[in-house]
């Protein structure tokens, strides 16, 4: 299987951070968005930001921004969707997503799935910790976007419907710590920061 092309999923509301854009927002010498776009980079074969509203905010990263191609922030499947339809222009077999609200996910991320997706026609699975599935981390085939935009614009929303309908896999993650920790709220950006520092 061909390395996947990455795609960063931004296009949420942050309502629990009073709105905006909470991958802009400061964490160690850069932001949340640049800590994400460091460790997926040298996992993937191209690098692409999903984000609605004028894509001029997000000049100076440097990514092609994909808004939603369905609409009404129907949330992450919506991203992953803008995400397969980049891909599959550029000949690409899959992507990667991950979510610009969680800074610490693992540097083995793609390896990891795709070692899980070995032996499938379509390669599809999930990040999974003990705590259960992480439904914004995972690898996603480009053959089924068409399928995808079917169910988005009949109103399925759940990501774990759409993965488990297809026969997604899992790959599991137990490392220490909470990788997956994601930033909803300000105190959750201070323990981020916290953990920054930390290992500095």
């Amino acid at each position: 299987m061909q390395q996947p092309l990455g795609v960063i999923l931004a296009g949420g509301l942050a309502t629990r951070m009073g709105g905006g854009d909470k991958g802009l927002l400061p964490l160690g010498g850069g932001t949340l968005l640049s800590h994400v776009m460091d460790r997926l980079e040298p996992q993937v074969a191209g690098l692409a930001l999903n984000a609605n509203g004028d894509a001029e905010r997000f000049a100076a990263l440097g990514l092609p921004v994909l808004p939603d191609p369905v609409e009404g922030f129907v949330g992450p499947l919506a991203g992953v969707l803008a995400g397969l339809d980049w891909a599959a222009a550029q000949g690409a077999e899959a992507v990667v997503s991950v979510a610009a609200d969680t800074p610490f996910f693992p540097c083995d991320l793609v390896p990891r799935l795709m070692l899980a997706a070995e032996g499938m026609e379509h390669p599809l699975v999930l990040a999974r910790t003990p705590d259960g599935r992480q439904p914004t981390f995972g690898l996603w085939p480009t053959a089924l976007r068409d399928d995808l935009r079917a169910a988005l614009e009949g109103g399925l929303r759940k990501v774990v419907m759409w993965t488990d309908g297809h026969g997604g896999r899992e790959a599991m993650f137990n490392a220490p710590g909470a990788p997956f920790f994601n930033v909803n709220t300000p105190e959750d950006l201070a323990h981020a920061q916290a953990l920054v520092e930390a290992a500095t």
